[in-house]
């Protein structure tokens, strides 16, 4: 695949250097049918940006025998931990990225299954019989957890459900018990296709973008850090990493004056159709800011308009899923 990026800079006020405080994005894909052999995708639009996801496909039933089947989204898995900052759109909702989904203009109602998992074993029934949320950033977990027999939390720690942990908030040193299992959810629903009919589905949600205050590959007036993986998973190129460097020289204390945002979308899922391919495919991806970079891989990128890049491709196979890096002006308004 061809390594492109497109970028674009405006000018930047001087502000001071920012704390590397960084919150972890989730990745997050598009439908998983469960008989896919006879079905072809015949065209995906999709649209990226900050704000949202939004897909439309058409699938069409290359058999001569309608097809009923499972159609899956599984959300992104969410882990507990000390250390584990994550950006979560709404913590407080089973549907923690607003997730909906239409099939030829008719909205759905899916079903969602969630489950829970301690190392690797299934603790949804523990957690649910001791009134514990199965998310384990949900606004009452912690609360929840504290209120529990000192003999069952010290079962569930023997067994990596939670742990304890220990930190001085000013106050002095507290002790809190702290969630460590992952969250697994998946919306899903039965559809029918009709043999020789093309069916429409759309679907969006509310991406989850992991940011950080300033450059976490770019300080000392040099690329380092975590450079090289940023340059293989952004496909960084010249243009892209001269205008970093531009705007670090128009502070005073060489620090460009911008911060991260970062997104990831699992694209390959869509290798899973009848032909493993998709005979249309349209990405557009939205930074949001005119005066913002982006950095993707990607084949015959445009730019479309102030804040718009577009990829279009046919019988695509897609080898690899989308990750987009967005450097916006720091104190800017978050798209």
């Amino acid at each position: 695949m061809l390594r492109l990026c497109l970028s674009s800079l405006a000018m930047l006020a001087a502000l001071p250097a920012f704390a590397n405080d960084s919150v972890a994005e989730l990745g997050t894909g598009g439908l998983i049918l469960s008989r896919s052999d006879l079905i072809e995708m015949k065209s995906e639009d999709l649209f990226i940006s900050r704000k949202q996801v939004r897909v439309d496909y058409v699938f069409a039933n290359r058999s001569d025998e309608d097809i009923s089947t499972i159609v899956a989204f599984p959300m992104p898995d969410i882990s507990g931990g000390p250390d584990m900052m994550v950006a979560v759109p709404d913590n407080a909702s089973d549907n923690f990225l607003d997730f909906r989904v239409t099939s030829d203009g008719t909205e759905i109602t899916p079903q969602l299954e969630q489950k829970a998992f301690a190392v690797g074993l299934d603790v949804t029934g523990e957690l649910q019989a001791a009134g514990i949320p199965l998310n384990p950033y949900a606004e009452d977990a912690y609360a929840k957890l504290a209120g529990l027999p000192d003999d069952v939390a010290r079962d569930w720690q023997e067994r990596g459900i939670l742990m304890l942990n220990e930190y001085d908030d000013g106050s002095g040193w507290k002790t809190e018990r702290t969630p460590l299992w992952s969250l697994r959810s998946t919306y899903w629903w039965k559809a029918t296709f009709a043999a020789g009919k093309d069916v429409r589905v759309s679907h969006s949600y509310v991406p989850s973008v992991g940011a950080t205050a300033g450059i976490g590959f770019f300080y000392d007036g040099k690329f380092q850090g975590d450079y090289q993986d940023y340059k293989h998973r952004y496909c960084m190129d010249p243009a892209f990493e001269n205008a970093v460097r531009k705007a670090a020289s128009r502070n005073a204390n060489g620090v460009p004056a911008l911060s991260e945002y970062r997104m990831s979308y699992v694209l390959t899922t869509g290798s899973n159709w009848a032909l493993g391919t998709i005979g249309d495919f349209r990405l557009t991806i939205d930074k949001g800011d005119a005066a913002a970079l982006v950095s993707f891989c990607g084949t015959g990128v445009k730019k479309t308009g102030p804040t718009t890049f577009e990829m279009r491709a046919k019988n695509f196979y897609p080898e690899r899923d989308i990750d987009i890096l967005i450097l916006a002006p720091a104190g800017g308004e978050a798209e």
